[in-house]
């Protein structure tokens, strides 16, 4: 099959992908998990030392070269087909933009760790939209699986409901930033794309890029990188080639395997990450809590993602 020519055809649940694509969206999430976990702390070490628009401008910048190399290895074409521009351009608009930026600002007003929970709401929007947008049916498990999953981040967030109400500016941008990506998840599976996910994603990049590298002119311009310790330039570096290169593309892998509520609820292992690695790196404070939401989590993994499978037989994906 020519490059070109990968599209897929059928949507199939978790349960009637091919075997080997399910492990391999397994293994995905659990990377992901991993990384963008570990990358709040990151991220907060980042903005401590650049403006959210020039350390984005940055990043995205790396991530527009690198997804065009990761196609370059792929064997994927670098056009982006007509049908898909407008397509692409929404969901880099929302996942990329708005997602970045909301999320950045928000560690502006919040320790990352905390951050990274209400950021994580995304699978609840994601859920809640994929009915209406994507007829997606509500079944048993994942209504199982997204509740165990947001008691366990209801957890981590109660005992700062207080700080939240006193300074609401941080939780505003972390539900914004969840909300823009739940758009952007559901997006990905509202078109019929006609180009492979990484070229499509590669595009995401050059089109979300855009308005990042504007604000950055108009509001960072008196900026200098000079002043930025080593601390910082490690910071981008993990940031823009861990967890904006590898990480964005293996999601939308995992988005092309999985259903959009599914894919969404996979993602609710990172704020625990966030919440231990931010504990070991800067320090935040961490104790029984977390680990109660670490294992509401972890079972809303099971639930989802290992349950339906056991003992069925998997279908056949059709591509052409």
């Amino acid at each position: 099959m020519s490059p070109g020519a990968e599209r897929i055809v059928a949507e199939v649940p978790p349960i009637a992908t091919p075997t080997r694509a399910r492990r391999a969206g397994l293994a995905l999430l659990a990377s992901i998990t991993l990384l963008w976990g570990f990358n709040w702390p990151v991220l907060k070490i980042a903005v401590g030392e650049m403006p959210v628009f020039t350390f984005r401008s940055i990043s995205l910048l790396i991530g527009v070269v690198g997804m065009f190399i990761v196609c370059r290895m792929e064997a994927k074409p670098w056009r982006l087909p007509r049908a898909d521009v407008l397509p692409c351009l929404y969901v880099s608009i929302v996942t990329i933009t708005g997602w970045n930026v909301a999320s950045t600002f928000g560690l502006l007003y919040m320790p990352p760790g905390r951050a990274s929970i209400l950021a994580f709401t995304m699978p609840l929007w994601a859920a809640l939209l994929a009915v209406p947008m994507l007829k997606e049916r509500m079944t048993a498990n994942i209504i199982a699986g997204l509740m165990l999953g947001l008691a366990g981040i209801a957890l981590l967030i109660l005992p700062d409901i207080r700080h939240f109400a006193i300074d609401p500016l941080g939780p505003i941008f972390m539900v914004a930033a969840a909300v823009c990506w739940a758009l952007g998840t559901v997006g990905v599976k509202l078109h019929r794309w006609s180009a492979p996910i990484t070229t499509i994603t590669a595009w995401q990049f050059v089109f979300g890029a855009v308005p990042v590298i504007i604000g950055a002119l108009i509001f960072d311009h008196g900026f200098s990188l000079g002043g930025v310790t080593w601390r910082g330039w490690a910071a981008l570096v993990y940031a823009s080639v861990v967890c904006t290169v590898y990480c964005y593309w293996a999601w939308f892998r995992v988005v092309e395997v999985y259903p959009a509520t599914v894919a969404a609820i996979g993602t609710l292992g990172i704020p625990v990450v966030g919440v231990w690695s931010s504990a070991l790196v800067l320090g935040e404070p961490i104790g029984l809590t977390e680990v109660a939401a670490l294992a509401l989590v972890l079972a809303a993994l099971v639930t989802v993602l290992i349950l339906p499978g056991l003992g069925r037989k998997p279908l056949t994906t059709e591509r052409r």
